[in-house]
């Protein structure tokens, strides 16, 4: 595994055991060469998708200086982008050598991907952002290869404004000339960038990150909920978290936007019930049980069945608040 962070550094050890995850994916490379592969740079970037994440990337790289084409199955998504200097196209692939993908998941990138297969080119470069299935990504290589082409997983953890503001980390995967050639695209991504090797170990990677992150958040809410009944002040409760041994980022993040019940998306609840599914879709496979995510999952389906699937994700705090407190 390396880490860009302006410089390189190697990392071991406490990453093998994550990277068992649905252990039939994640072990091929492309079968071409790609160890002469450069890039001009600021050449051009195709952003594919325009959710939230897709957003803020193409605002990355349209602050940065480069050309971007971007495409959306809606494309009145794209007219304030497109205001702010970006370029429509019915295909990127037309424009850019490298390509980066932000889909809602693996299903929907295969049929993009399905749709666009005769429009990849050699020594193109595919940067795939979608927190997906590992095992879809034997078969994106695959399809990639067949063209000529080479398929990257770099999905993004962090949330749409932590990636505007360039504080995301980039998890990667996948070719290591073809990571190596796209040095400048980490740069804007995000603030560090972990290379984790063979296609597949990204998205598992980021699985686990996301259940960390996720538990985090509902620690927090449930702690929240448990002050809030306890009738104790929640701005004091949330700076004296801050200021313990229970410190977690997500305070900093999430923690206001629970206290002032304020939950513009950054990052949606149904979102993340999806990754909880994949996370547990894994898990089974492994035979290993994640106890904590299984109630995780349920208390996201009860916020779900609530009305808040297209709140943000800190907005699990109203599935647990008691009764006339929310």
């Amino acid at each position: 595994m390396i880490l860009y962070n302006q410089t390189l550094a190697i990392v071991r050890g406490s990453l093998r055991l994550a990277f068992r995850c649905c252990s039939n994916a994640g072990t091929l490379q492309s079968p071409m060469s790609f160890d002469n592969l450069r890039f001009d740079l600021k050449s051009p970037i195709g952003i594919v998708g325009l959710g939230l994440m897709g957003r803020a990337i193409t605002e990355r790289f349209l602050d940065a200086g480069y050309v971007v084409y971007v495409w959306n199955r809606t494309e009145q998504k794209a007219d304030d982008l497109v205001a702010l200097g970006a370029r429509w196209s019915d295909c990127p692939l037309d424009q850019c050598s490298r390509v980066i993908i932000s889909l809602y998941s693996s299903e929907v990138v295969g049929e993009v991907f399905q749709a666009w297969e005769d429009r990849f080119s050699p020594n193109q470069v595919v940067i795939d952002t979608t927190t997906g299935d590992p095992k879809a990504s034997q078969t994106f290589v695959e399809l990639l290869a067949g063209r000529g082409s080479v398929y990257l997983e770099a999905p993004i953890s962090g949330s749409s404004q932590q990636t505007r503001e360039g504080q995301a980390t980039v998890i990667a995967a996948g070719d290591s000339d073809a990571f190596g050639a796209c040095e400048d695209v980490w740069r804007v991504l995000g603030k560090e960038t972990f290379y984790v090797g063979a296609s597949g170990n990204a998205a598992k990677m980021k699985l686990v990150s996301n259940l960390v992150l996720g538990l985090n958040r509902a620690a927090l809410a449930e702690g929240l909920a448990l002050a809030e009944a306890l009738k104790i002040d929640l701005d004091t409760s949330l700076e004296v978290l801050k200021g313990s041994g229970a410190y977690s980022k997500q305070m900093d993040t999430k923690g206001p936007k629970m206290v002032r019940s304020q939950y513009s998306v950054q990052a949606r609840l149904s979102q993340h019930l999806k990754d909880v599914r994949l996370m547990l879709q894994c898990s089974e496979e492994l035979g290993l049980e994640l106890p904590l995510t299984q109630a995780h999952r349920t208390l996201l389906e009860k916020a779900q069945v609530q009305g808040l699937g297209d709140l943000d994700n800190s907005a699990i705090f109203e599935a647990l608040r008691a009764r006339g407190n929310s």
